[in-house]
């Protein structure tokens, strides 16, 4: 196992040619905030928004309309992925996130016309395009590459971006929808994402600061030494369990919802709360990250979303779903958030874009076929019991793999 202490502070060059020496540690997060909360908060989390909406006006079945995001991801994140993560060790972030952000821009806007099969899957590999080369793995490798004992407390800072463009984008959509149809409010936060993310990545040379972080003694572990280490597997598949759970519910949530005749607004306030939460999630988790083995943060937050689930299949009472939101949002803020500390401590952060592009490609499979699966066994059972069941079992799972990964390193 490499120690992740192998970084200082100095004014030269860093590894990573496309920021300059005077990028500071604050842009570098106000950079991963903001693109965070454009290309998940406000398309990962605001596409599901409109799926009752093509249900309703296209007739599309529910296993169809959460298709899309698993074709996207099964046919670019097996080939993307990797290359996305090696891509970014060798020539470096700003350029591939500008085009991350510029392609997802354009998959909402398309998304937001497209009336057939074939449309809807093409925008959803644009989309799947976006979230690759301008998401989570290269803002993970960012902070990571500029934070060290700190590195929990960046990430989580930058993540809140999920949380809380994932907490507007409900209630922007509603209020859009209402004024102006749900064609146009779709179209317009495609705009939006574009407008917010764009100039911070483009202007990333501009930041004041003179200190920059640069990699100090750390060996590059291979490729194929970490594709031999059954730890790998273990982070891997318990990952996949528990973003798949994760998937499952957030794909699903609107729709379910909408089942229990809430309302476009009240369904709206729901997601949005539950995103709220997330941001609590994500400084409590990024916090006990820096105190104590992040394997046993990891452990804690895969068991919240297993047990937040069942409260969907209780008996309805007052406050039900608040407290769910409330809950598994906790579990969702932190999810995405420990998965590349994990990956840091196991096989170093130089390593980290390689291998961060093949578990987010593992991941992001999981994630988007099981709310298919969920849609399927819904169109059958047309009830969410038993896919909501899986789920639970899903998310237990992964906590039960991650438990075999090993003690990290002690943090002082």
């Amino acid at each position: 196992m490499i120690s992740t202490n192998n970084f200082i502070y100095k004014n030269s060059r860093t590894s990573d040619p496309d920021i300059s020496p005077r990028s500071s540690q604050t842009y570098i997060v106000a950079t991963a905030f903001l693109s965070l909360f454009a290309l998940v908060g406000l398309a990962y989390y605001g596409l599901p928004f409109f799926y009752d909406f093509m249900v309703k006006e296209y007739g599309w079945s529910r296993t169809f309309v959460t298709s899309g995001n698993a074709l996207g991801k099964l046919l670019v994140g097996p080939l993307f992925g990797f290359i996305a993560g090696w891509m970014i060790d060798k020539y470096g972030l700003r350029r591939l996130m500008l085009a991350g952000v510029l392609m997802m821009g354009t998959a909402l806007i398309g998304l937001s016309f497209a009336d057939t099969p074939g449309w809807f899957y093409m925008f959803y590999v644009f989309n799947a395009l976006g979230y690759v080369c301008g998401g989570p793995l290269p803002c993970q490798v960012l902070i990571s590459r500029w934070f060290d004992k700190n590195r929990g407390k960046a990430m989580g800072i930058a993540y809140l971006g999920i949380g809380t463009g994932g907490a507007l984008v409900p209630l922007i959509a509603a209020e859009l929808e209402k004024n102006w149809g749900w064609h146009n409010s779709l179209a317009s936060i495609g705009v939006f994402a574009v407008i917010l993310a764009f100039p911070m990545v483009y202007f990333i040379k501009g930041a004041s600061s003179k200190v920059v972080i640069t990699e100090k003694s750390e060996s590059v572990v291979p490729i194929k030494k970490i594709l031999t280490n059954y730890n790998f597997y273990l982070l891997a598949l318990g990952s996949m369990c528990s973003l798949g759970a994760v998937g499952g519910i957030g794909q699903h949530l609107k729709l379910y919802l909408r089942d229990l005749n809430y309302s476009q607004q009240e369904a709206a306030h729901v997601l949005s709360f539950m995103l709220v939460a997330s941001l609590a999630g994500r400084l409590i988790m990024g916090w006990l990250a820096d105190l104590i083995r992040r394997k046993y943060v990891m452990i804690l937050i895969y068991m919240i979303v297993a047990l937040a689930i069942p409260l969907l299949l209780m008996p309805d009472f007052q406050g039900r779903i608040y407290i769910f939101a409330v809950i598994f949002g906790v579990g969702l803020g932190g999810d995405y958030m420990i998965i590349p500390l994990m990956a840091g401590d196991l096989f170093g952060v130089r390593a980290l874009g390689r291998t961060m592009g093949i578990i987010l490609v593992a991941d992001g499979v999981s994630e988007s076929m099981f709310p298919m699966l969920v849609g399927k066994l819904f169109d059958i059972t047309k009830s969410y019991t038993l896919g909501f069941t899986v789920l639970i079992c899903v998310a237990l799972s992964g906590a039960l793999i991650v438990s075999f990964l090993p003690k990290t390193y002690e943090r002082k």
